[in-house]
Order: C-alpha cells, then structure tokens, then sequence
C-alpha cells in the first residue's frame, strides 16, 4: 500500500513539474466567457498563461495550423515549444502533449460540456492530435 502511495505522489509531482513553469500563450476572443475559465483552470494547474484578446480568431487557428475540423473557441501555444492546444483540453491532456515533442497539438473540438472552462470533468472527454487521433481520455 505505501509503495502504491508514493508512485501515485511520484507521478502528481512528475505532472506538475512538466507544467511547472510551461508558459503559454492563448488567443480568445473577447466575448466568450468559457476561455476564461479554461485559463483560470490552466493557472491553477501550474501553467503561466497569457491571455490574449482578439476579435480574428480565423486568421490566429489559420496561421498557427490548426485544422478547421478540430476547432474550438480559443487556442494556445506552448512557448518553449510552439506546440498548439486547441479548446477547453485538460491540464492532464497539456502535460502528455509536453512529454512529447512529436505531436504538433491537441484538441478538444468544438465546446464539450464535460471540459474545463464548460464544466466538470467526467472521465469522459475525448481529447486528438491534429491528425485526428484520440490522444487522452480526461
């Protein structure tokens, strides 16, 4: 039993330390209440999140490469290593994004109501890479 403790602390803490510091840089617009939410739970899970406001979202997904199919209300990027994160996806889902470089971005598409920002986690929320992929279960 403590041998299963201290893996599960070992792993919360290997968690956090990928967020630890991660800076990230998300473009919303101005009007939509839920990116907030997402930032606020961003900030509370160790990440240093800048908030941009912008009312040309289109040209931002474009430039960055995100893929129409995936979108959602606001999208981020990773500093340290241009990785993009679209939509309300979970800490969890970010840090597994961070731990591999390979993957360009992930998404939750569109506004799922079980994502942070929208409302509470259920285990349910299917978050992809940008080939469309399922990439974590949150």
């Amino acid at each position: 039993m403590k041998l299963w403790l201290v893996a599960a602390a070992l792993s919360a803490a290997s968690s956090f330390a990928h967020a630890a510091g991660a800076a990230i840089t998300v473009y919303q617009d101005p009007n939509c209440g839920c990116c907030s939410g997402w930032v606020e739970h961003m900030r509370e899970s160790g990440f240093d999140v800048t908030a941009i406001k912008t009312t040309d979202m289109a040209s931002v997904k474009q430039r960055l490469g995100v893929p129409s199919q995936l979108g959602s209300c606001h999208t981020g990027v990773v500093e340290a290593t241009g990785q993009i994160i679209e939509g309300h996806v979970p800490a969890n889902a970010v840090n597994k994004l961070l731990a591999d470089s390979s993957v360009k971005g992930v998404s939750a598409p569109g506004m799922p109501l079980n994502a942070p920002g929208m409302g509470q986690l259920d285990g349910n929320l299917i978050t992809v890479d940008f080939t469309g992929k399922p990439f974590s279960k949150d």
